[in-house]
């Protein structure tokens, strides 16, 4: 075999994972960044040269200590800075059998100076080189965990930089009155424009009203991200598990015509539309003396208060009169009133209700299936304008961090407005500048980075 080059003079380790989908397929990439990158390309494949840049060449990789010929398959090379990363990368593009890949990581074990990559650890390299800010990591890390449509294309805007322009350019805006502040402060004895410090809190008013605005919008980012909660509620043996299970389209909650047999809040994660659902299936409110049951009662109460949308399902071919826990939802006009098992009701009339504002609760038969698709389209609607931005809003927040930076630096451009001397309104326009920062990775973010970057999987 040819003799790979000599690795380059550097304490950077090279490191090296599985960048695919770990598992039986028919193709696995294994990933190696760093300044001995091209050396472990070189030794795996024989070659004395890497191919061209991002050229596929086809090549057999072998075990550099024993020569055994381990598979058949491309290999790529990206020259840093043009690389994801930054660094140099290889990329080996195999046959993705659990063995060969296991053989193709040993292999790359034995090269001097490379060691396996920890989570995240990619990224966080192309974080270090420039090549992403934080809302740009966490907008591919979103991509890479998007379940739905509707999160692919939140993720891949994020990713390609919408909320980093949009805080970047409240950055920028900051940093110049910022500027002009401190040239009256450092020269309050030249001849300076008189309308400079008016314009400068006109600037930072300005500013407070925008940020305002954008924190008190719906937070559809965060519930696209993590799926809108719908709660099902409701007297016990109404149909609410039969409902889950109809949305389900599995069997996903135990139906029995035992009332009470739901106990505890059963999850179910569902795709409607494009849009993540966090379906629960609740236990029957009622009154109860069983200690298990009224604990099932409070944990429905509780997922009740916060879900983002209420379904409440009563039994439409009973009659008899409502507990006043389940009025009480009724009452309220943002939920979602139903009366299943309208078939058993033989002149065909629904449940005498009276709901607020004149609504009529919609009928429903799990048995016949009457109404469900009507049902299925009221739920899905609730969710879209819960989770959906219209066009040309601005780009959504999608992490608490993010909310919690945008409030500090709404706060500190409040005190800079109130502030009595010029000197204490340039401390609070820094503070602004430093929390509009931390969204993005300016500054202050070494403690959120471990945070960041565990999320990913290993190979990314």
């Amino acid at each position: 075999m040819k003799s790979p080059p000599a690795p380059p003079p550097t304490d950077v380790p090279t490191i090296f994972a599985l960048s695919s989908a770990p598992g039986r397929a028919g193709v696995a990439v294994t990933r190696v960044s760093g300044p001995h990158a091209e050396a472990a390309l070189c030794a795996l494949t024989g070659r004395t040269t890497p191919p061209a840049p991002r050229r596929a060449v086809r090549a057999r990789f072998r075990d550099p200590a024993t020569g055994e010929v381990l598979d058949d398959g491309l290999v790529l090379f990206f020259p840093g800075p043009d690389s994801f990363t930054g660094e140099d990368v290889a990329e080996f593009q195999g046959h993705g059998g659990r063995a060969t890949t296991r053989a193709l990581l040993d292999a790359l074990a034995g090269v001097p100076g490379l060691e396996p990559a920890e989570p995240g650890a990619f990224t966080r390299r192309a974080f270090d080189a420039g090549k992403l800010d934080l809302t740009a990591v966490e907008g591919l890390a979103d991509l890479i965990d998007a379940e739905t449509a509707a999160q692919r294309r939140q993720a891949l805007r994020q990713m390609g930089g919408a909320l980093a322009r949009l805080t970047e350019g409240w950055r920028d805006r900051l940093v110049r009155a910022l500027a002009h502040l401190e040239a009256t402060i450092d020269f309050s004895d030249e001849d300076l424009p008189e309308a400079l410090l008016p314009a400068l809190q006109a600037d930072v008013a300005a500013l407070v009203a925008e940020i305002t605005a954008h924190l008190a919008a719906p937070p559809r980012g965060e519930r696209l991200r993590d799926g809108v909660h719908v709660a099902i509620l409701g007297p016990p043996n109404a149909g609410k598990s039969s409902l889950v299970n109809a949305l389900a389209r599995r069997e996903a909650a135990i139906v029995s015509a035992i009332a009470g047999t739901t106990r505890d809040v059963v999850e179910v994660h569902l795709d409607l539309d494009g849009f993540p659902v966090v379906l629960a299936d609740t236990a029957g409110l009622r009154e109860s003396a069983d200690v298990i049951e009224q604990e099932g009662v409070r944990r429905a109460h509780a997922r009740a208060a916060a879900a983002d949308v209420r379904l409440v399902l009563l039994d439409g071919g009973a009659g008899d009169p409502l507990d006043p826990a389940v009025a009480a939802l009724t009452a309220d006009p943002e939920a979602l009133v139903v009366l299943n098992k309208t078939d058993l009701r033989p002149d065909g009339a629904q449940h005498a209700l009276a709901l607020p504002d004149g609504r009529a609760p919609l009928g429903l038969s799990l048995t016949t299936g009457a109404g469900f698709e009507a049902l299925l389209a009221a739920v899905t609607d609730r969710v879209r304008a819960l989770a959906e931005a219209g066009a040309g809003a601005p780009p959504p927040l999608t992490r608490a961090r993010h909310r919690h930076a945008l409030a500090e630096t709404r706060d500190a451009l409040t005190r800079a407005l109130d502030a009595p001397l010029p000197e204490l309104v340039a401390e609070d326009l820094r503070l602004a500048v430093r929390a509009l920062g931390r969204i993005t990775g300016r500054v202050d973010v070494e403690d959120l980075l471990d945070v960041i970057f565990r999320d990913f999987c290993i190979g990314k």
